[in-house]
């Protein structure tokens, strides 16, 4: 069934984990009638979480889409994660949705999830409202939370439905807008009920913080509030439409997930005050050429499924669009509405709906699928850069290519991490997000491509350079039944710092070396630096200049002249090496409570230098230098330092001598990876 476009809200729900977004989505599903039982998180029955490792872990890790139908409007909802690190999936659902749903507990208020829930709806400009669940739980407030969620988030947040408590438990709920009150049955179909008298002082209470609001959209409707005169039916639903559409207003519904109570309220809300895609701030355009924008990517070893939003015309089933970006032709033989991970086949989407198709061969998370007359891409994604990187292996060796199948399959489905083959310290390297983040990845290379893994630490990309000017001396020579091997270089050893790559440089006179050997010297030479003296890093800041030397006109080749000049290089370790490590300018986003940790954790744990501090936004930002080999736990640290209020970018500067009792430890370790490995 195809909907107009002002017969559609697209919503998301998110908010700190545990909340209960996914037992409101369940709530709303069973409702409407879209789903025949009521699915428990905890059961692993739920439409939403339908991954093997949701269903394990009893939590959300990535967007789902659902949806109902109340009264002819399609309600899509989007379920999206509670955990920090699965953040970049709130980002893909708030891309396509035309209102946010943050989703508190009656019972923890107003949580860090919920700080960075409001954070990501403003940058996004997407309205918002609030639901607060779990009002009949033990030590629940509903009071409480609200006027906790009106302190953090401003005088926006005002209550449109409020619960009806006998003692602990809800037996209602109150119409703060129209001044009414209904009570629910088991299957959660409302029956107006009288305001009972134990509700009238709240009620009055509460349509007066909400009048304020209303009042504020129209110089018309504020007269009236403040001539004592009601709104009617018609200025309420009008400026409640426009407040939520303008995010001027953030309108705050409670009920539970457990008996349905208030959820009916909800979704009546949704239908009547929500805005439609041609009504909230994304752009949409009904009679255009045919657009959408992939939004999420479900990607196993059968193949993958790319979720959609269509922003102008409509898409069918037998259209072929272009990918702006690659250029590349897409033909769409199947399309779908997503239940979870039941797909319903369609013939078309219409604008500003939800949908999927399958089999795409050259589109990711973020790209724009369009008519070919059309060459703009749409708006794409953006992520925070990954800031926890682990070294991944495979349990069972002769699996690596295994692992990078997997990881390459995931990724088109995960455009939150990275992994990268690091050539100089030969180790897969892998970076997300946290640790839960990883070890979910971990589990999904298992579970979908059958290859086990461990992660241990990356190792750091150290440096050697020598301090001092040392003159070397390297002979070669060996005799064998035929022509024997001869070569003799001296060579000057000097640091510089032009360049990292070595400068090669010759001042030999009269013919001690013919000049056809110094390229075997210069090659033996760079040779010999991708190992230093001290730990066997790469030696850099050198200049080698070849001045003497002596050679045979029989037995001197270009083999020998290269061995030379290695054990010229060797001698090294005379002319005061040092070990050098990469040091990051970090930039450290955190809550004013949080300074003193910070600070103390930068320039004692990691030993770091701070540069300087500034205020952005109700947060302190806090410049530093750090050494990169103290930051691989930062990420953990720091959410566990600021409650997860905390955020950081490390981007690589340059390299700086490591103290002494550093180097030995670095040394030592290089050491034991040697015997490790079998060197």
């Amino acid at each position: 069934m195809s909907y107009s476009i002002d017969k559609i809200r697209n919503i998301c729900l998110l908010g700190h984990g545990g909340n209960g977004k996914t037992s409101l989505a369940e709530s709303m599903l069973f409702l409407t009638g879209a789903t025949d039982r009521l699915g428990k998180a905890a059961d692993g029955t739920t439409v939403s979480d339908f991954d093997a490792e949701e269903i394990r872990r009893k939590i959300s890790i990535g967007d789902s889409a659902m949806y109902c139908d109340y009264n002819g409007v399609k309600i899509n909802i989007i379920d999206t994660p509670g955990y920090f690190d699965f953040s970049g999936e709130v980002k893909q659902a708030l891309r396509v949705a035309d209102a946010g749903v943050l989703v508190c507990s009656a019972k923890d208020g107003v949580s860090v999830g919920a700080e960075k829930s409001w954070k990501m709806l403003c940058d996004a400009g997407t309205p918002r409202a609030v639901f607060i669940s779990r009002i009949d739980e033990e030590n629940a407030s509903y009071d409480r939370t609200y006027e906790a969620l009106r302190e953090a988030f401003g005088v926006s947040v005002c209550p449109v439905t409020a619960p009806i408590m006998e003692g602990d438990k809800i037996v209602g709920v109150l119409d703060v807008a129209f001044k009414k009150a209904y009570k629910f049955d088991a299957k959660g179909k409302r029956t107006e009920m009288p305001v009972p008298d134990s509700a009238k002082a709240a009620l009055d209470k509460y349509y007066n913080t909400l009048g304020e609001s209303i009042a504020e959209t129209s110089e018309e409707l504020m007269d009236k509030f403040f001539g004592g005169e009601e709104f009617t039916t018609a200025e309420m639903t009008g400026a409640l439409a426009a407040g939520i559409a303008e995010a001027s207003i953030c309108p705050v519904y409670c009920g539970s997930n457990a008996d349905l109570t208030g959820i009916a309220s909800f979704v009546d809300a949704i239908a009547a005050y929500f805005p439609a895609p041609s009504e909230g701030g994304k752009p949409v355009d009904e009679k255009g050429a045919s657009a959408a924008i992939i939004y999420k990517t479900i990607s196993d070893q059968y193949g993958k499924f790319s979720l959609f939003k269509v922003v102008s015309g409509k898409v069918t089933n037998d259209m072929t669009l272009l990918n702006p970006r690659t250029g590349t032709s897409e033909k769409l033989g199947h399309i779908y509405v997503m239940q979870g991970k039941k797909n319903v086949e369609v013939t078309e989407v219409t604008c500003g709906d939800l949908g999927a198709v399958s089999k795409l061969t050259d589109t990711r998370t973020g790209d724009t699928l369009c008519n070919p007359s059309r060459t703009e891409p749409l708006p794409g994604i953006t992520y925070a850069p990954p800031c926890y990187s682990m070294c991944i292996s495979p349990k069972v060796k002769g699996q690596e290519d295994k692992i990078a199948v997997g990881l390459s399959k995931l990724a088109e489905e995960d455009r939150t991490f990275t992994y990268v083959n690091n050539s100089e310290t030969h180790q897969l390297v892998i970076s997300g997000a946290g640790d839960m983040h990883l070890d979910i990845l971990c589990s999904k290379l298992k579970n979908k491509f059958g290859v086990e893994v461990e992660l241990s630490p990356a190792r750091v990309p150290y440096r050697e350079k020598i301090r001092k000017t040392y003159e070397a001396h390297g002979r070669h020579k060996k005799q064998t039944g035929g022509h024997g091997q001869f070569a003799d270089v001296k060579i000057r050893f000097e640091p510089q710092e032009e360049q990292e790559e070595m400068i090669f440089a010759d001042e030999v006179f009269g013919g001690s070396v013919p000049r056809n050997f110094f390229p075997a010297v210069e090659k033996g030479l760079r040779e010999s630096t991708t190992k230093g003296v001290l730990a066997g890093y790469p030696m850099v800041f050198l200049k080698a200049v070849l001045y003497d030397g002596d050679f045979h006109p029989v037995d001197s080749s270009e083999m020998a002249f290269k061995t030379a000049a290695s054990l010229a290089y060797k001698e090294l370790v005379n002319a005061n090496p040092v070990i050098l490590e990469p040091i990051g300018k970090l930039m450290v986003k955190i809550p004013d409570a949080s300074m003193g940790d910070i600070m103390s954790d930068i320039s004692s744990k990691r030993r770091g230098t701070v540069l300087g501090m500034s205020a952005e936004g109700g947060m302190q930002i806090v410049e530093a230098e750090v050494p990169m080999a103290e930051m691989s736990s930062y990420a953990i640290d720091l959410r566990s330092m600021t409650q997860g209020r905390g955020s950081f970018t490390l981007a690589f500067i340059r390299y700086a001598e490591t103290p002494a009792a550093v180097q030995q430890k670095i040394i030592e370790d290089a050491k034991k990876a040697r015997e490790t490995e079998g060197e």
